[in-house]
């Protein structure tokens, strides 16, 4: 009896300390694990775009008038200074032929000021001081000869008198007569004609214009792409009238929204695709970066142009396209998932699996994509990385480990 309470005694502490061990084990926690590998890496947006013209003609009415002729189609190649819309231009060349009038009348008027007055004017003040002069001549020599006279006592003092005041009368009749011919006008008359035929000047040349924008031209080869208007209907001011541009090449307006602006740069690739043409993509670089913040429905973005190669035709002006910008790239990057990434107190780390036990391991990170970060330092290729747990454990520094999935 007393050897079989020896024995359970025993038996009892061997299970106690078996309790007790298990108990000051750590579980074993399931972890999903990969291996850090060697790999492109890229860093892209993706956002919606619109595609415009590169080197786009349009033309809009300037003044109310009617559509008179359309002389082109839609998708048809035209020449530079083709005809391609006509509008109604009765009432413009009425109007500028009535500032052509007023231009001529105007520079009539700045030609007399040049002359000292009309041809009429001009003729009769020559005419005038022709004269004056003659009797100029003819009262000095009288004076002169009255003068001699009244030296030889066959004169007296006031024939010479009214000799000298017949020869100041005849000078201040000349000094009249070529004042009217040089001094016609005064400085402000002078102001007054030429400000109005600076008015008549630009009266005209808005007229002719408006005369000459009447008459639509394509200003070099290109498609015609849009015609809004037909013949017979009314233009608005402001009205679109036809859209001409060379489609082989396009940009696209790309909407950035305003925390991914500061990664964009001149030169980065661009890759833009059409939800109408499936598996289709057009490539292209980035010609200009946003220089402010607009509001677009509910986002704040930056406007992004790009240009893209459309040789073969397929894009057409003003479609709405998805755009991939790759803001960085590096080829041969050390990367592991974003998932296994872990940040605290501003660093950032990973969790190695390394003898059946998680190790806490401090990473620097460069780029990453949508679903992979590049290890910059503190990593090796090939390392196993700890991912996640397949339960709702936490991972920890020091904790056994057990990979379940890779």
């Amino acid at each position: 009896m007393k050897q079989n309470r020896i024995l359970v005694l025993i038996l009892a502490a061997v299970a106690a300390v078996s309790i007790a061990a298990s108990f000051a084990r750590k579980p074993e926690i399931e972890v999903r694990a990969e291996s850090a590998q060697v790999e492109s890496i890229k860093n892209t947006i993706s956002t919606n775009g619109k595609i415009e013209p590169a080197d786009n003609f349009e033309a809009h009415a300037s003044a109310p008038a009617i559509v008179k002729r359309v002389y082109v189609r839609e998708g048809e190649q035209v020449k530079a200074g083709q005809l391609l819309v006509q509008l109604d231009d009765a009432e413009a060349r009425s109007a500028a032929a009535h500032a052509q009038a007023q231009l001529r009348a105007a520079e009539a008027d700045i030609a007399a000021v040049g002359r000292g007055g009309t041809q009429e004017e001009v003729l009769t003040t020559e005419s005038g001081l022709a004269k004056a002069k003659t009797e100029l001549d003819a009262a000095q020599r009288n004076l002169e000869e009255m003068k001699k006279l009244q030296e030889k006592g066959s004169a007296s003092a006031s024939e010479v008198r009214e000799a000298e005041t017949h020869f100041h009368a005849a000078q201040a009749d000349v000094s009249l007569m070529e004042s009217k011919q040089h001094r016609r006008y005064s400085s402000p008359e002078i102001s007054k004609v030429k400000a109005e035929a600076s008015d008549a000047r630009a009266a005209y040349d808005a007229a002719e214009e408006l005369l000459k924008n009447l008459n639509i031209r394509a200003p070099r080869a290109g498609t015609v792409y849009s015609v809004p208007l037909r013949q017979g209907s009314f233009a608005n001011p402001g009205d679109l009238l036809v859209q001409v541009a060379q489609l082989g090449k396009m940009q696209v307006r790309a909407f950035v929204d305003e925390p991914e602006i500061g990664k964009l740069s001149l030169g980065q690739k661009v890759i833009a695709s059409w939800d109408a043409l499936p598996g289709r993509t057009w490539e292209g670089t980035v010609t200009h970066v946003p220089s402010t913040v607009v509001t677009r429905g509910t986002r704040n973005v930056g406007e992004l142009i790009c240009t893209i190669d459309n040789s073969d035709l397929k894009l057409l002006p003003n479609v709405n396209v998805n755009v991939l910008i790759t803001t960085a790239k590096e080829d041969n990057a050390l990367t592991v998932s974003r998932e296994a990434i872990y940040q605290e107190n501003g660093k950032r780390y990973v969790y190695t699996v390394e003898g059946g036990r998680l190790r806490r391991q401090e990473v620097q990170t460069g780029i990453s994509s949508l679903t992979r970060v590049e290890i910059k330092k503190g990593l090796q290729a090939g390392v196993k990385i700890a991912v996640a747990a397949t339960n709702t454990q936490n991972l920890s520094d020091g904790a056994p480990a057990k990979i379940v999935e890779q």
